[in-house]
């Protein structure tokens, strides 16, 4: 399979050539110029996660060797449960996907463990020295530092919020113990975190002088088809799920309901409908910074108007979502979504033609969520004896504010002991507590777990302590070099 650049460009690479080099051409990013197909013998077949994650790869026909996807596959056995994604029923029409069963107790885990694997071996075998660039709301640094920690041949620098993620995330990013590995605590928001990060994958005098210190530079966002090929298959697997289970049958539509922030998550279940499933409307659930609902919803994506927000469900705070740009180009094509890219970087907005909007649409409706409804589902399913996180909360808002007649899945994209004085605040009372107390007493009160890799987080020690100004990230980047 050979993948594209979304703004035009006449080359085509492999799939180890894209998630080594994720930048492509005028700035875009790399899609499958393709996609494979999936009928009911191959959703019948594989009733176990990891020969179903095993035959997806394979069927995108990627150039990587056996021995490596079966190594990162098998990183699949570190999830506390041998489904490595349970599929929960919470109500007579909605399932529950359960994708934080991993390592770092969120959805990431889903994509970068494997994907951390694949880049790893692929620098090994090339006997080339990469350095590994992570911008995250929360999930992805702590994932990515987890899946790359004193791995041979890689470097990583993992950017954050300064004051925008959980206690959690924090202390899973700055209790990291790899020599290979730098966190930068950023004064500012996500979005100067991954603007920095697209622009030093796109800086030539940046990588001409990694080059001289004999470092490629690659990256672990979404922007890097490598995660968002293992984010289709996550999908793939509910849908076979529900008719493995005998809930649905083959062909049966359905709706999946997806927490957003940076659109990846949404992007795998595009293309998971793409190659055969039949998913009727993606939904896409937002908190208040609901850029993406105004952009399904009006066909204006518009961040003039906009700042950033921070809300509880801080995964999602983000107003640029990288990963919409594929959807343009998928429906729109290379000139159009150049156009439409280059106003946004100009003029900090676009707008779709009315056709257009309709074309987007055929498989995407939208919702917004506040902290204050979040919290009332939260206490609502609390009740049932289903614990949720914040971002899994505005995915029942859409639930049960868009009253669709077909089975739904919705993703939940955290576990709740992430997001514990958020919980604490919905549950118990408008007080702020620290998360060791909030952890603690809605574990007590509602009888469910604190698996013990959070609770180990308490006391490790802090072994990155670096905060800067978003000026000074280059200046810090090579001075870890």
């Amino acid at each position: 399979m050979k993948f594209i650049g979304t703004r035009g460009t006449e080359e085509k690479k492999s799939f180890s050539e894209v998630i080594l080099n994720p930048a492509a051409p005028n700035g875009g990013l790399y899609c499958p110029e393709t996609l494979p197909e999936i009928d009911e013998e191959f959703i019948t077949t594989h009733k176990d996660y990891k020969s179903l994650a095993k035959a997806v790869i394979k069927k995108f026909d990627v150039d990587i060797s056996d021995e490596s996807l079966e190594s990162a596959i098998n990183l699949y056995d570190k999830f506390d449960t041998d489904e490595v994604v349970p599929v929960e029923k919470v109500e007579d029409n909605l399932f529950i996907a359960e994708l934080w069963h991993g390592p770092t107790r969120a959805f990431k885990d889903m994509a970068l463990q494997p994907f951390g694997q694949v880049l790893s071996d692929l620098a090994k075998a090339k006997n080339e020295n990469y350095l590994i660039l992570a911008a995250t709301s929360g999930d992805t640094g702590p994932a990515t530092l987890e899946t790359f920690a004193n791995k041979e041949n890689i470097k990583v620098v993992c950017m954050y919020p300064e004051n925008g993620t959980s206690d959690v995330q924090r202390l899973q990013m700055v209790t990291i113990d790899a020599t290979n590995e730098k966190v930068l605590g950023v004064k500012g928001n996500f979005d100067d975190t991954q603007n920095a990060l697209k622009s030093l994958l796109n800086n030539e005098t940046f990588k001409k002088n990694l080059k001289e210190k004999h470092f490629s530079l690659s990256a672990a966002n979404s922007v890097n088809f490598g995660r968002i090929i293992f984010q289709t298959i996550y999908h793939i697997w509910a849908y076979a799920k529900l008719v493995n289970d005998g809930v649905i049958k083959f062909g049966e539509k359905i709706d999946i309901i997806v927490p957003s922030g940076n659109f990846g998550n949404a992007l795998g279940g595009y293309y998971a409908k793409k190659m055969g499933l039949a998913i009727d409307k993606i939904v896409i659930a937002s908190n208040i910074n609901n850029v993406l609902t105004e952009f399904v919803n009006n066909g204006v994506y518009d961040l003039t108007t906009k700042e950033l927000i921070q809300t509880s469900s801080p995964a999602m705070d983000i107003l640029k979502s990288s990963n919409v740009e594929r959807v343009l180009f998928d429906k729109f094509g290379a000139e159009r979504t150049a156009e439409l890219m280059k106003s946004l970087e100009e003029n900090g907005k676009y707008s779709l033609t009315t056709d257009e909007i309709e074309k987007i649409k055929e498989d995407f409706i939208a919702t917004s969520c506040s902290d204050e409804e979040g919290f009332e589902y939260i206490k609502e399913y609390a009740k049932k004896g289903y614990i949720m996180d914040t971002h899994t909360a505005t995915a029942i808002k859409a639930y049960k504010t868009l009253n669709s007649k077909n089975i739904q899945v919705a993703y939940s994209t955290a576990e709740w002991t992430k997001f514990a004085p958020s919980l604490y605040k919905a549950l118990i009372e408008n007080k702020k507590v620290s998360d060791r107390e909030a952890l603690d007493i809605i574990s007590q009160k509602y009888g469910v777990s604190v698996p013990n890799i959070v609770n180990q987080l308490f006391n490790k020690k802090i072994t990155q302590t670096t905060i800067i100004e978003k000026d000074s990230i280059l200046d810090e980047i090579v001075k870890f070099l």
